[in-house]
């Protein structure tokens, strides 16, 4: 009670202060010499003085109104706080410029003790066979010329090799379709993809011993909406009877080094559900003909689905001929941090050039072409050997049928046991009736005369790819999915991939950045869509409120799923389709992403009712905004200005992680006198930073606020904002701007004090409780990090490649630079502005092409860790060049190798002195994504 009085006669001292103030300010104005003049008479200039002082009164009365309505809500504030409420602890700066926030009531991190994590352990076991790092350090990748196998070498075979175990031979038909790559989705389905399913029911009925294969749904689920229930019955004993098997089930075959593995699990179960419901199967085996490389996190994900096998084809040349040579080109997949054969799938890699006939019955593609029978002399396409295929007759059966074995007994050495698998067919094949009946009736006469022959030995058939896998585990004596007895175990990854020469496929790791990015964007909200519509329901569906809440959401969330499914597809995510077809993509992406929003404000409008009986769904009218837009499939997001009054505008916060996070969370204001109060009422500290339209304008009557905010895991928390003159809780930006010599106008706002640096200043550093990160006064990029009192030299500088002069040239899907990269030399020097806040200070580069900001958060949780790197880039000037942000350490790496990204894990890889175009994928959870460091920019 004490308390309370003091605290009211101090407010009211200053209230008397405030109206003394303003007395003597009107006694200045009423004894201003301009008003005795002689006569009384005015003159027009006096006039004009007295006019003005007119003004400079209202105004004061104005902000006297302010000063005395901010000493009612301090008086108010601090009666509160006499009451028992807690005072609001502010950061503050120390006499070296450095901001220190209050400590904190709660633990941001938590000890782990080594039972928590089993990696930490050590690996155990048994090591593998083959290690990938070590495979590829013993490789010449010398590129000899293997003959008629040119990235090989030549077979040979003794002829009573199979007297004692004939050759088993299973012919796989199939028929690549891409998502999207030339053609749009809907442009493939209607032109090929439905005439070959359609085609699929009829050609497989008309004999029982023909056998098909398919892996991608999209396709597959488009085409089961539009046929009839006869026809999809038809497909359901196809199914039952093993004549048509669906390989991998995944939505599409992703790409698997840009897809981040929350992507590539999501379009595997949305694949696998829809074959559960829809046809009752469930795949046992991966097929895998067109991914740009092969990821070690895929065969975990399709183990942990219960395949037992699976199927890769783009590994480098090198690596296939080494495999070939010590007959690994089947071998269990163990992950690299599996301590025993949990994680173990069985393994068939393809061992030559391509996936397509020429390059799948044998060595000699030129022999094998003729026996692509979509290829007969008078259709579309011919063989590149010049040698046609022939239609099989009883005059040329015996002829044909023995030079096709030969490549078959060829192939069959590469490899440890007498079954063999031979794909047939190619990208969007049998979309014609009659290519069904030259592939299945002539290879079905070349079969018959083999089986024929017992002195052959060999037995030939039409089959699928599980077919082969069971025949494999059958001769072998296994079951299958367990480990044949002599083949090798194999961990690590088959990136980068290269086709022939050094040509590495390694420019689809950044191709399209911006698409890349939209796809993380759309991926974490769906992420929170899923969540919030699951916990809103749940509830309404308890309450007995489900009637009132949009039930319709559901289809709006399997349609977005499949959206980005879709565009996990290897020509999708990976930048490599043509414009077109991108520009369908994005649209996609866009129209789901606006779905996502408006599924989570529906939620988090529900959720955060205390009240939900009156909870009210409004299509046209949604009771929450959003908190950003996109006006078209190519446009960067535009952040929403809240408009502040002085009643409270409400933001609501969702944490979609199952962690409680400790955060920094940034909004746009029209105005910087702001009071931000939490969910039970609380001031919070606020730091309010200028928006900046370029490196030295700053946007009018826009202002960014943050706050630092404790989230609750998978929980939603709300803020108030309202316009309040209350200002001791707003802590303002501190801004440097460098021009380095640069005559550019600088316009600063009163709010913000700016200082402006015209010549070459000097280097600097920026820094919190856990690192210090310094920077070139001169670039304004970073130099060295020191934490835990180590510093370690940590540049970084802007670099440009260009392309060969040759015929071959970087693209979408190449890296094949001209040589070293060359520093960037812009025409003009960056202006370098530097913002220092209490929870945050970050440092933006603005160059001739690119925009760098590196963010330091000032918190004592996990951002507080770590360095936000993000580009702009624009080089939409440049021909045929690419620019790179290339990072430099002082850490001694020359005996440990690179770490380079599986989706979900890291694995070790080296370069071995190959060009640069042997890049490694990105982090598919960091780059190229939002935020992310971007290693190459087209």
């Amino acid at each position: 009670m004490k308390l309370k009085k003091q605290v009211t006669v101090c407010g009211a001292a200053i209230f008397c202060v405030a109206v003394f103030s303003l007395y003597l300010m009107l006694d200045r104005v009423q004894h201003d010499p301009a008003r005795h003049q002689s006569g009384g008479n005015f003159p027009r200039s006096q006039i004009s003085v007295l006019q003005n002082r007119i003004e400079q009164l209202e105004q004061l009365l104005e902000e006297n109104h302010e000063i005395i309505s901010h000493i009612k809500e301090s008086v108010l504030e601090l009666t509160a706080h006499a009451d028992g409420q807690p005072v609001v602890l502010l950061p503050y700066r120390t006499p070296n410029g450095s901001w220190v926030l209050p400590p904190e009531s709660r633990p941001s991190f938590f000890s782990i003790s080594p039972q928590d994590c089993q990696f930490g352990l050590g690996s155990g076991g048994q090591k593998p066979d083959l290690q990938m790092l070590a495979v590829a350090s013993v490789l010449p990748f010398d590129n000899q010329d293997g003959g008629v196998w040119k990235q090989g070498f030549d077979i040979t075979y003794e002829p009573h090799e199979w007297d004692t175990e004939p050759l088993q031979v299973f012919v796989v038909p199939h028929s690549h379709n891409d998502p999207g790559w030339i053609k749009t989705f809907e442009k493939y389905f209607a032109d090929q993809t439905q005439h070959i399913l359609n085609s699929m029911v009829l050609k497989l009925q008309e004999d029982p011993r023909r056998r098909f294969i398919w892996s991608e749904i999209s396709f597959f689920s488009k085409w089961w909406d539009n046929i009839s229930t006869q026809k999809r019955a038809a497909v359901r004993r196809l199914v039952g009877s093993g004549q048509l098997e669906m390989v991998t089930g995944g939505w599409v075959m992703p790409d698997e080094a840009n897809s981040h593995y929350f992507a590539m699990i999501d379009q595997l179960i949305e694949g696998h559900q829809w074959l559960e419901k829809n046809i009752g199967v469930t795949p046992r085996s991966g097929w895998a003909i067109d991914p740009f490389g092969h990821s070690a996190t895929m065969p975990y994900l399709l183990r942990r689905a219960n395949l037992t096998s699976m199927l890769i084809q783009r590994v480098h040349y090198a690596i296939k001929k080494h495999f070939a040579a010590t007959h690994s080109l089947e071998f269990m997949w163990r992950q690299t941090w599996d301590p025993d054969s949990s994680t173990d799938i069985f393994c068939h890699m393809m061992p030559f050039y391509s996936y397509d006939v020429p390059h799948t019955c044998g060595p000699d593609p030129k022999i094998c072409c003729q026996f692509d029978f979509k290829r007969l002399p008078g259709g579309r396409i011919n063989c590149p050997w010049k040698v046609p295929p022939r239609a099989i007759t009883e005059a040329n059966v015996a002829e044909r049928a023995h030079l096709l074995l030969d490549q078959y007994r060829k192939k069959s050495k590469l490899f440890r046991s007498k079954v063999l698998l031979v794909p047939l067919g190619d990208d969007f094949r049998y979309d014609k009736p009659q290519e069904w009946d030259a592939q299945f009736l002539n290879y079905q006469r070349l079969f018959d005369f083999l089986n024929a022959h017992p002195s052959l030995h060999v037995q030939a058939q039409f089959g699928t790819l599980s077919d082969y896998f069971d025949a494999l585990s059958k001769r072998t004596g296994i079951v299958p999915g367990f480990k044949p007895p002599g083949f090798p175990v194999l961990s690590g990854d088959f990136f980068s991939y290269a086709d022939r020469e050094d040509h590495y496929w390694t420019g689809y790791y950044t191709s399209r950045p911006f698409y890349k990015s939209l796809d993380r964007v759309l991926e974490a909200h769906l992420r929170g869509a899923e969540i919030l519509y699951s916990l809103a329901l749940s509830h309404a569906r308890h309450a007995g409120m489900d009637s009132r809440y949009p039930l319709s959401d559901y289809a709006l969330l399997t349609e977005a799923r499949r959206a980005l499914g879709l565009f996990q597809h290897h020509d999708a995510i990976t930048g490599t389709a043509k414009e077109a077809v991108v520009v369908d993509y994005g649209v996609r992406l866009l129209h789901s992403l606006v779905n996502l929003k408006r599924i989570i404000s529906n939620a988090a409008h529900y959720l955060v009712l205390g009240e939900k009986e009156s909870y009210h769904y409004d299509a046209a009218g949604p009771f929450l905004g959003t908190d950003d837009m996109r006006l078209n499939q190519d446009s960067l997001p535009e952040k929403t200005i809240i408009r502040l009054d002085t009643s409270p505008r409400f933001v609501v916060l969702f944490n979609p992680l199952e962690q409680e996070r400790l955060s920094v969370v940034s909004l746009l204001v029209n105005s910087p006198r702001v009071r931000v109060l939490s969910e039970e009422g609380q001031p919070l500290a606020v730091q309010l930073s200028a928006q900046w339209s370029s490196a030295t304008d700053m946007v009018p009557d826009v202002y960014q606020v943050s706050i630092m905010t404790r989230l609750p895991a998978l929980g939603l928390s709300v803020l108030q904002l309202y316009k309040s003159f209350d200002s001791h809780s707003t802590l303002t930006s501190s801004v440097h701007i460098h021009l380095h010599g640069r005559d550019l106008p600088v316009r600063p706002r009163e709010v913000f004090p700016v200082r402006v640096v015209p010549a070459t200043s000097d280097d600097f550093c920026l820094d919190n409780q856990h690192m210090q990160a310094c920077f070139s006064g001169l670039t304004g990029l970073l130099q060295s990090i020191r934490r835990a009192g180590e510093e370690h030299r940590l540049s970084s500088e802007f670099l440009i490649y260009g392309t060969r002069s040759a015929k071959d040239k970087s693209g979408a899907y190449l890296f094949l630079p001209d040589g070293d990269a060359k520093p960037y030399a812009p025409k003009e020097p960056p202006v370098v502005r530097v913002t220092e806040g209490p929870f945050f200070s970050e440092v933006a580069s603005y160059y001739q092409h690119v925009q760098q900001v590196v963010r330091l958060y000032n918190v004592p949780g996990v951002e507080g860790l770590s360095l936000d790197v993000s580009c702009l880039v624009d080089i939409r000037d440049h021909v045929n060049k690419e620019m790179a942000l290339r990072l430099s350490t002082s850490i001694a790496t020359s005996q440990v190798p690179e770490e380079a990204a599986s989706p979900g894990q890291l694995l070790p890889h080296a370069r071995h002195g190959l060009h640069p175009g042997q890049a490694e994928p990105p982090d598919p959870a960091h780059s190229p994504g939002p935020g992310g460091v971007q290693p190459a920019q087209r």
